[in-house]
């Protein structure tokens, strides 16, 4: 499947989203797709389940998950973050096995975290992959736009063949299935969708250095456009979908990049990577990770 419609001219130059796929595709309702978790009233439902905020104080932060699992998906979810000084908060869109028996050599997660920072200075998008208890598999990102202005499309397609982060459906990362070489793979656990807005001014900013200005609060981050295509988890061959489009309904389970979502990627690596476990040679002092050998493409 093609990911992108852009024309050649602005592939490299501005964000573009797959205008069919927006118009088609009809969003989950937070009141009936998802349930809050933790955070007592910081997590508001409003807008008739169209839109969800979660708001952090010096007391607590929030939480919501999808009342369902999935085993493999297409998971997407527009945020608008906290804006102004966010320092020490972390605003998350991720799925994971996370459950009180998941934690330890069982653990499968995929995730989005989104650190803050201060006034002025850029979010870090932070991207990780955990296998069977494994993770340190970092990549982070500056992102090209003012992630607080306006709401921003952010996308998890999981599949049996690969994991592809998204923004604004322009790929940024590729996590390849390389089980073939000893590299677990997420791919036999149902998961559910996690979003969270926490305080971790331990080290989300500049390692621990800048910490959370209480005198902000409350920050609040804000959901909506919740699109779930994904297999539920003894469907077979049946997937469950929130979109009216049958061209998209099971597309993301082969879904790769095609040669312009290749040169997406390579734009937003070359020019927005900040961090890449597959290069930090002094934290892999005995061998970078054998996927590392692999093109990221």
């Amino acid at each position: 499947m093609l990911f992108f419609s852009c024309s050649k001219a602005s592939a490299m130059l501005l964000p573009c989203i797959f205008l069919a796929y927006l118009v088609a595709s009809s969003s989950a309702n937070f009141y009936q797709d998802a349930q809050i978790t933790w955070g007592d009233q910081r997590a508001k439902i409003l807008n008739g389940g169209q839109l969800l905020t979660l708001s952090l104080d010096q007391a607590s932060g929030a939480g919501f998950q999808s009342k369902n699992e999935y085993l493999f998906g297409r998971f997407d979810m527009q945020l608008k973050l906290v804006p102004g000084n966010s320092a020490g908060s972390v605003t998350t869109f991720y799925v994971s096995i996370l459950n009180l028996s998941s934690q330890g050599p069982g653990h499968d997660e995929i995730d989005f975290e989104f650190l803050g920072n201060s006034s002025g200075n850029p979010y870090t998008v932070h991207t990780n992959v955990y296998a069977q208890g494994k993770g340190e598999k970092e990549q982070q990102f500056h992102l090209w736009f003012d992630p607080t202005t306006t709401f921003h499309t952010y996308s998890i397609v999981w599949n049996a063949q690969r994991i592809t982060f998204l923004v604004d459906n322009i790929p940024i990362r590729v996590f390849h299935n390389s089980e073939a070489i000893g590299i677990p793979f997420p791919n036999n656990q149902p998961m559910r969708v996690y979003a969270s807005l926490w305080n971790a001014d331990d080290w989300a900013t500049q390692g621990g250095r800048v910490k959370a200005d209480w005198t902000k609060a409350p920050f609040v981050a804000s959901y909506r456009n919740f699109k779930i295509n994904a297999c539920p988890p003894s469907s077979g061959s049946s997937c469950v979908s929130k979109s009216t489009n049958s061209l998209n309904t099971e597309a993301w389970q082969t879904q790769e990049l095609d040669g312009a979502g290749r040169n997406r990627l390579r734009w937003v690596q070359a020019k927005h990577m900040i961090y890449n476990y597959c290069s930090d040679v002094k934290r892999f002092m005995q061998g970078l990770p054998s996927e590392c050998k692999r093109s990221r493409f």
